[in-house]
């Protein structure tokens, strides 16, 4: 809702903050579509650490579209591209805060269920469903950088001919 005065603020256009973001997504979903599996090949004999425990228990629950930079910086672009003629239409905030508050919901949802679905599933499904996750995730941040490049583009005027 504020995306525009954090941008005036900081002094950073729209294109700008679209390429980074776009950036972000592109290589967090790199990082997650070529990541190891978590398998140890040989059962092991010593307790695993509390810093080992932590990293298994929210290891598929890291989505970076729900935390982190890259949801912050499409937020803010989300934000930063209302017509500013909307302003002061109420309605327009209204559907605003209850999309996040939906969105919100939704997140707390498969948070609080993934564990069990997870086991449902099986670790199969779950390595096929974070690699397409994935994939989408870094197809997203292309679009979002590709956005941004052909906007900042734009602004290059044409060399006299």
């Amino acid at each position: 809702m504020i995306g525009t005065h954090i941008l005036a603020f900081f002094g950073i256009s729209l294109p700008v903050v679209q390429v980074g973001g776009g950036l972000i997504l592109v290589a967090v979903g790199w990082q997650l579509l070529n990541r190891a599996d978590d398998k140890p090949s040989a059962p092991r004999l010593t307790a695993p650490t509390s810093s080992a425990l932590s990293r298994l228990a929210f290891h598929p629950l890291t989505m970076p579209l729900t935390v982190g930079p890259g949801s912050i910086s499409v937020a803010i672009a989300v934000g930063a591209n209302r017509n500013p003629r909307s302003e002061g239409t109420w309605i327009l905030l209204a559907a605003a805060v209850l999309g996040c508050a939906v969105l919100a919901l939704t997140i707390y949802l498969l948070y609080r269920f993934a564990e069990p679905l997870g086991r449902i599933l099986g670790d199969t499904a779950m390595s096929i469903i974070i690699r397409l996750s994935s994939f989408i995730l870094v197809c997203i941040g292309v679009q979002i950088v590709w956005n941004g490049v052909s906007a900042l583009l734009q602004t290059i005027p044409p060399r006299p001919g």
